[in-house]
């Protein structure tokens, strides 16, 4: 990749699409938790039970799900994360190995317990309390011994593509992309759950993407219209200097790169339940990017992705794979004939 300075570019140039044309890796860092989901008609008052269905549990994590996006779409994909020595996380890692997900820097610690996240799901919508467990653990020496680690095996490699998110150690997060993007990898940061980074971490980060509650958290502008969407994309590249993407829900997305401003729109599905909605947009993203595809072409990749996954029922069993996307949507232009 190109040296830069100033406000960077998020579009490759043709070098870097030719770098890029036999497919780099997606390195993720990020949360492994055990989903437990259960469904009812509303959401209980303070103090009170209710009854519920439908109960589930699945894997989950942010960082889990998005390294399945990822490697459904067809990346390679390296998770580097921590579970507890316990029954939720050999069932975990034995989930991304099923996906061909490499595992080789996930840890298990026998002295904390993997991750869980309680789901409560109503009217297509989703409640969510995380119990972070080993997600926290790995501090950011480690985090970046695991990044070298990869580089030295061969299975990073300048191009590739590094994406964290907000549920592990903040720390530890900024410290990785940091040194993620200077070993020349393309950088890509969800701050979710809501939360910042230091000044100079976010001018390490290549790409911020994000939903319309943590644009607010994050630059105190609610994405409500395209002018405060502007303006919202605006102020999240003065502090990355590279590009910016938030996802609107039923309103699509928007993003903003090299100053221009594009709106895609959300494909119209039954919404089943949206959990991984976000996870398999940011996957399928950085998977697509992975392929050396520009970033617009990605983006609207992950809209169709994510589109049929609200269809479905789950955190990770939800996520389709690339030709489940592309039967989708032929039958979608067969439908709209």
């Amino acid at each position: 990749m190109k040296a830069r300075s100033g406000r960077r570019e998020a579009i490759m140039d043709e070098a870097d699409k030719e770098l890029l044309r036999d497919g780099r890796t997606v390195v993720v860092f990020g949360s492994m938790n055990m989903d437990l989901s259960v469904a009812c008609d509303r959401m209980p008052l303070a103090g009170e039970t209710i009854h519920g269905s439908d109960f589930v549990t699945g894997a989950g994590g942010k960082g889990a799900n998005q390294a399945v996006a990822a490697a459904r779409m067809g990346a390679k994909v390296h998770m580097i994360a921590a579970v507890g020595a316990d029954t939720f996380g050999d069932q975990l890692v034995a989930g991304l190995e099923h996906d061909g997900i490499g595992t080789g820097q996930v840890r298990r610690l026998a002295d904390v317990p993997t991750g869980v996240a309680v789901i409560v799901r109503t009217g297509g919508d989703n409640r969510i309390v995380l119990a972070a467990g080993a997600n926290t653990a790995l501090d950011g020496r480690e985090v970046i011994g695991s990044i070298d680690a990869l580089f030295d095996q061969g299975d990073a490699r300048i191009g590739s593509i590094f994406l964290a998110q907000g549920e592990c150690d903040l720390k530890a997060t900024a410290q990785a992309i940091e040194h993620a993007h200077r070993r020349g990898m393309f950088t890509i940061f969800n701050p979710a759950p809501a939360c910042n980074l230091p000044p100079q971490t976010w001018r390490e980060v290549d790409l911020v993407c994000l939903n319309e509650t943590e644009c607010e958290s994050v630059v105190g502008i609610v994405p409500t219209d395209e002018d405060d969407c502007r303006r919202a994309l605006e102020a999240l590249c003065r502090l990355t200097e590279g590009a910016a993407l938030v996802t609107l829900g039923a309103g699509g997305s928007a993003l903003l790169f090299e100053d221009e401003y594009v709106h895609l729109p959300a494909r119209t599905v039954d919404v089943v339940d949206t959990t991984a909605a976000g996870d398999t947009y940011l996957g399928a993203l950085a998977a697509m990017r992975s392929q050396g595809f520009p970033l617009l072409d990605s983006a609207g990749e992950a809209t169709c992705a994510s589109a049929l996954a609200v269809s479905r029922l789950g955190a990770q069993a939800s996520i389709p794979t690339a030709e489940e996307v592309m039967a989708w949507l032929i039958e979608q232009w067969e439908n709209d004939r």
